[in-house]
């Protein structure tokens, strides 16, 4: 902790020393009252909303909305000096951040449920957003909708989103010209910074632009891994009359040196987590992934209240990595084996929206209709190598890991100089809803109906078609909402899940194999409570959906259905103008059930805890108003590793430190942030979703400045 702290400190002491010199704090500066408000303003600033884009609802206010949402503004990403978007998840109570196959991309599971890196939305387009690792920087928002979205969204074309999805709102130019810069320091040596300046210019103000930038490369909290990233995006938007056209377009590439692994166990016990810092990867492996992508979308009032709308989006994608993932055999010596996965791969994804919007009221009836349709294509191609060491494994210890020289091509398939499509997708649906308002609005039900067609096609290595999947069916959706006063509703919605069925990992004895579409039903009820700048929510849910996992003998098994009921409560925004909550609770029952034989039910799912909290706390001191005390709290119930729930990890506590404190010069704010996260250095094994261990990370401290212009 030493050497970090000293880093640290010396990178504060260089962002103090960079601030433009003369009155350079504001207790000194002429025009105090006027920093005053400037703090103040700074102060106020919002990090969690409840309202936002409803897909095929359109924009929805928290109240008027049957389902449980939650907005991450660009405020809190930048408060909390967030690095990815599982960075950000660490605010909320239903969701948990676990990696990949074997890899270091983000898996996210809410409500029990895996949302995989390829199932985020931007805009509500799927298909468009970066894979494995996404810096949210450039975003305005990261919202989170907890439970099924089929009618909503359509089918992610990844497989996954049952328990939720995520939303990724770009920035766009506000109605001031502002310019901000940060400086960022992370983990052991991760030196970087950002850049985001927006503008409006034309007679009346009609063009805006808006222009993001993000770079940072150094040694992560766990040792030797390194990270680098560039990010760069670029939006543009015109409004003018009736019409508006926003244009967004976005630059990734992330780098992932000698990462800390996943961990599968094929023992009687589980293994003690190593140090929290320690690394039992390999130098040789890496990740490198590249994305370039853009959204046009286009909107025109066609009459009062009713808007045409269409958006075209487009990624294309790059990645190379070789990966290593390790099996402990002997959990009282940390011994096991592992072996090493070559993949490169390329993405080419298109998506497009057509759609109508219309407001208006029959006989004392208000009417929100909505029509529309989406198409997103996707198209995978791809190639692997597993490793030669004298076989497909090598002898390795999650305690004292040897050091590895990188492997001899072995078995593969295809070429991995000329990748040939593994798999296609054409996901095309039609979708229509109204929302009707009595008693001026004080009972909404909604009703609609989304008819989707989803054609997965797989392709051997040798080229020909190996599977192909071709499925319509229609998901439907119905949501009422009750107000009883402005600021209480009560909600129930009864929702449906679609996805491509689950694609195995590929292993040296068994390839890749994807099963059929999965439908999912969704139950939900809730109460919502909004008072000043605080909302609360309560709500109790039952989702089912059939199951898949790792079995003990490390073999992808598609079995039964998992069963999850629970209630989560969060409670977001400002009790005073001191003090302020982030976070909540969350209680999840997933239970297997249906399963062959039934030998396995009532078995807990795995990697499915029964509680989760993450509870946050910003306090503004009122006798100094320039600092801001923040702490966290996460909290995580004991985990099954398998189906038979013979194996568990023991639940795990986390807690978080920091502090903010802001400078005025020349009525310029600098705002000097310090945090520090899980700050006991606890180890633990964060995660065993899917049979996979991921160890929680290290004590991680982050410092930043930001300078406004």
């Amino acid at each position: 902790m030493g050497k970090i702290i000293t880093r640290g400190a010396s990178l504060m002491a260089l962002a103090m020393a960079m601030a433009p010199a003369g009155p350079a704090f504001a207790q000194d500066a002429p025009a105090g009252e006027q920093d005053d408000i400037i703090v103040t303003a700074q102060q106020a600033q919002k990090q969690v909303v409840s309202d936002g884009s409803l897909g095929a609802l359109g924009n929805t206010d928290a109240m008027s909305t049957p389902f449980n949402v939650s907005a991450y503004t660009a405020q809190l990403i930048l408060d909390q000096q967030a690095e990815t978007i599982g960075d950000v998840m660490r605010n909320d109570p239903a969701v948990r951040t676990t990696y990949g196959f074997g890899n270091s991309s983000e898996q996210f599971v809410i409500r029990g449920f895996p949302l995989y890196g390829d199932d985020i939305a931007i805009d509500g387009l799927y298909g468009v957003t970066p894979r494995q690792l996404v810096s949210p920087e450039l975003y305005d928002r990261v919202q989170v909708l907890n439970g099924a979205s089929a009618f909503l969204f359509g089918a992610a074309p990844g497989g996954s989103g049952i328990g939720g999805g995520i939303n990724l709102i770009p920035k766009r130019a506000g109605t001031d010209p502002f310019i901000r810069v940060t400086g960022t320091y992370t983990g052991q040596s991760i030196f970087g910074g950002s850049f985001d300046a927006g503008t409006r210019f034309g007679e009346n103000g009609e063009f805006g632009v808006r222009v993001n930038g993000v770079y940072r490369n150094g040694e992560a909290a766990t040792d030797h891994e390194h990270r680098d990233a560039t990010v760069g995006g670029l939006s543009f938007d015109w409004e003018h009359g009736a019409g508006r056209v926003t244009v967004d377009l976005g630059y990734e590439r992330q780098h992932v040196g000698w990462g800390r692994p996943t961990v599968t166990v094929a023992s009687a016990t589980v293994p003690a987590p190593p140090a929290a810092d320690y690394n039992y990867g390999q130098p040789w492996t890496d990740t490198r992934l590249r994305d370039i992508y853009g959204i046009v979308r286009a909107e025109l009032e066609i009459a009062k209240d009713t808007k045409l709308f269409t958006a075209f989006g487009f990624r294309d994608g790059r990645e190379d990595g070789l990966y290593s993932s390790v099996t402990v055999s002997n959990a009282a010596t940390g011994d096991g084996y592992a072996y090493s996965l070559l993949v490169p791969r390329e993405d080419n994804n298109y998506a497009l929206q057509l759609g109508l919007n219309s407001a208006f009221s029959t006989g004392g009836i208000s009417h929100k209709l909505s029509l529309g349709g989406s198409i997103t294509w996707t198209n995978n191609r791809n190639a692997y190598v597993f490793g030669d060491f004298g076989g497909f494994y090598y002898n390795t210890n999650i305690y004292h890991t040897p050091s590895v020289a990188s492997p001899k091509p072995g078995f593969s398939g295809g070429d991995v100089n000329n990748l040939k499509p593994i798999g296609k997708t054409d996901f095309e649906s039609l979708y229509g809803s109204d929302t009707l308002g009595f008693l001026d609005d004080r009972i909404l039900v909604i009703g609609g109906v989304r008819l989707q067609s989803l054609d997965v096609q797989n392709f051997a290595y040798t080229g020909e078609i190996n599977a192909h999947f071709r499925k319509s069916t229609t998901s439907p959706v119905v949501g009422v909402v009750v107000k009883p006063t402005s600021s209480l509703s009560v909600y129930f919605n009864r929702i449906e899940g679609l996805a491509q069925g689950p694609t195995s990992p590929t292993t040296p004895t068994d390839p890749s194999k994807s099963y059929p579409p999965f439908v999912s039903v969704q139950y939900e009820g809730g109460v919502k409570l909004s008072i000043a700048r605080l909302t609360a929510t309560l709500a109790a849910y039952q989702i089912e959906q059939p199951n898949s996992y790792m079995n003990s003998g490390s073999a992808f098994v598609v079995d039964g259905i998992q069963r999850n009921r629970g209630i989560e409560f969060s409670v977001n925004g400002e009790a005073s103008r001191y003090v302020r909550f982030i976070g909540g609770a969350s209680y999840n029952s997933a239970k297997q059930t249906k399963t062959a034989s039934g030998t396995l039910d009532g078995k807990k799912a795995i990697g499915v805890p029964d509680y989760q909290v993450n509870l946050g706390t910003e306090v503004v001191p009122p006798f100094f108003d320039k600092i801001t005390l923040t702490g966290r709290v996460v909290y995580t119930s004991e985990q099954f590793v398998d189906a038979a729930n013979t194996l568990t990890i023991p639940g795990w506590t986390t807690f978080d430190l920091g502090a903010r404190y802001i400078i005025v010069t020349a009525s310029h704010p600098i705002t000097l942030r310090a945090d520090v996260d899980n700050i006991a250095n606890k180890r633990y094994w964060a995660s065993s979703f899917g049979g996979y261990l991921l160890q929680g990370t290290a004590r991680t401290l982050r410092i930043s400045a930001t300078y406004e212009f």
